[in-house]
């Protein structure tokens, strides 16, 4: 596993235990490059109107298309850091 991809990974266990829960937007990105990271660019259809969870986590999810895995999981990397100093 490379360097970047063991951080990666601690970040996400970290996100687990930050001290404070961030506000929306910030779980929007969070998710969104965790997803670009780990998965890619997102695929499947849009979920329907009446899940604006779904919704909300997929367009943000989809405004990263095209993103390579490796600068989504330092964007994530980098969040994830920023939160903790917080």
């Amino acid at each position: 596993m490379s360097d970047l991809a063991t951080r990666f990974q601690a970040a996400a266990d970290d996100s687990k235990k930050l001290s404070k829960r961030p506000d929306n937007d910030t779980l929007l990105k969070l998710y969104a490059t965790f997803k670009q990271g780990s998965s890619g660019d997102v695929e499947g259809k849009r979920p329907g109107f009446t899940d604006l969870v779904g919704r909300a986590k997929y367009d943000a999810w989809a405004k990263l298309k095209g993103t390579p895995k490796e600068d989504a999981m330092q964007q994530y990397i980098d969040l994830v850091e920023s939160l903790k100093s917080a």
